[in-house]
């Protein structure tokens, strides 16, 4: 394993507003600020290199509470530039899962405690907000190794790069799982390259469903506004419905408002997302009963549910088998580290629904844990435009997922991915229902001439080496 180390580390901040709101669980995204990060490396033999990465600071999903929006979006923003001198200084050295486990065990932890010292309990970050910020440092480091070594990120996980450092030094196996991790590798559980992958669309809860939900304030921009105009015009299969928690009456007729819809237009599947807004598990099972008596073909549709309960599932520990005995139940914010994961197995939950905003080097763990106890996986969106969207898709293609990968930022800002659009064009617009990963190629995440095409505005801070900005290496192989 090559000693590759963190030596700096440059913040950008990209604001993006959505031309429709997205309304999900309590909260409502109109408009989000886009953390891009620069991680200088430098190996053993003196070679430096730079990687890059990005991810939505959505305080609405990672940090729901009493604070005012604003509050939580500058604090998430003040927490990165944090993260910025701390990752430029921190002393690992190694394999950037290595790396990446070590920053996230010692480090993430006490800066956390730090940020929130003297804040009061309602207005301390939770630790899904700061793996967020976290992400896109990570991700550039993975990056970063890519390029070094001149090959992609996803050929970087297995012995050849990892040595004696196998997944005994990161995982436990668990019942029902293998005896060891020693000598396994991520790349003894992930696939080859899919390069089509079927893409669901959101549909928001606010979003207008037929004619008479129009009320006169919808964009006129040349994107869809109505729901069979998106299924038609990108040929979508599979609809993901962003239901309230709170309201039972209101979330039944939402799935079959929209799963009818979707049967008339030869869609093939849903989901149905609560975002942590549910406390008691009949609240799902009594919706999923009367859907699988009264609209029988929507329920049928449902592939799975997606994290209706509190994501602090130590604080909770509900058992929550009532609701997979019916259908998939898949983790989401609750499957911050593979330690939770674990733990959603032993109460209940299905499956695990992987992002890349809870870290690269998270997302490749749990995954990893997940597979190797018969979890099937899904691959989620934090509604990734420009850059993020790349390392989002690579994921999904990679780890294996029971049905494509959700990408939804065409929907709510497809004007923000303008630029990256002209570089890999399938990526940022859905045809035949897929999302095409064809033009990715080179090394790191095969960004390749979308690192160029846009003015990023000056970094709001930046620590340490960090060359001259170029470092991106050969074309390599594909991705």
């Amino acid at each position: 394993m090559e000693g590759t180390r963190p030596v700096g580390a440059a913040l950008h901040l990209l604001p993006v507003r959505a031309r429709v709101p997205l309304k999900f669980g309590r909260e409502t995204l109109d408009e989000v600020t886009c953390a891009r990060v620069r991680l200088a490396v430098r190996d053993e033999a003196g070679r430096l290199a730079s990687g890059w990465g990005e991810t939505p600071l959505s305080a609405q999903w990672a940090w729901p509470g009493a604070l005012s929006l604003g509050e939580r979006q500058d604090a998430m923003a003040a927490f990165c530039q944090r993260l910025a001198a701390a990752w430029a200084a921190f002393p690992g050295r190694g394999h950037p899962l290595a790396v990446g486990a070590a920053f996230l065990a010692e480090a993430l932890p006490e800066l956390l405690r730090a940020f929130n010292r003297g804040r009061a309990p309602e207005g301390a970050m939770p630790r899904l907000a700061a793996l967020v910020c976290c992400s896109a440092f990570d991700l550039a480091l993975h990056d970063a190794y890519g390029v070094l070594r001149g090959r992609p990120a996803y050929a970087g996980y297995g012995r050849e790069d990892l040595g004696s450092v196998d997944l005994r030094s990161f995982l436990e196996p668990a019942s029902g799982g293998p005896a060891s991790f020693a000598g396994l590798y991520p790349a003894d559980f992930l696939q080859a390259l899919q390069r089509r992958l079927p893409a669901w669309h959101l549909v928001g809860g606010a979003d207008p469903l037929g004619p008479a939900d129009l009320d006169g304030t919808e964009p006129d921009d040349g994107h869809p506004v109505l729901l069979r105009d998106w299924i038609r015009q990108d040929g979508l299969r599979c609809l993901k419905v962003k239901l309230r928690g709170t309201d039972p009456g209101w979330d039944h007729a939402r799935l079959a408002a929209v799963g009818r819809i979707a049967a008339q237009e030869g869609c093939a599947w849903l989901s149905a997302d609560f975002n942590c807004t549910v406390v008691d598990p009949r609240y799902v099972t009594d919706i999923l009963d009367r859907l699988l008596r009264d609209e029988p073909e929507v329920f049928r549709m449902l592939l799975y549910v997606e994290q209706p309960f509190p994501y602090d599932l130590e604080g909770t520990r509900i058992d929550v088998r009532a609701v997979s005995a019916r259908r998939s139940l898949f983790m989401d914010e609750s499957a911050s580290d593979w330690t939770l994961v674990r733990l959603g197995r032993d109460l209940g939950w299905s499956g695990v629904a992987l992002k890349t905003c809870k870290t690269q080097t998270g997302a490749l763990l749990a995954g990893v844990w997940a597979r190797a106890h018969g979890m099937p996986l899904m691959v989620q969106d934090l509604t990734n435009p420009m850059l993020a969207q790349i390392p989002h898709v690579l994921l999904a293609a990679h780890m294996g997922t029971i049905m494509g990968v959700e990408t939804n930022a065409m929907q709510f800002y497809p004007d923000a991915s303008r630029p990256e659009a002209g570089v890999h064009p399938g990526l940022y617009r859905r045809r035949g229902g897929c999302v095409d990963l064809s033009t990715l190629g080179g090394p790191g995440f095969g960004y390749g001439a979308a690192l160029t095409v846009r003015q990023v505005p000056a970094p709001v801070a930046a620590f340490g080496e960090l060359g001259d900005g170029a470092g991106r290496g050969g074309e390599g192989d594909a991705v």
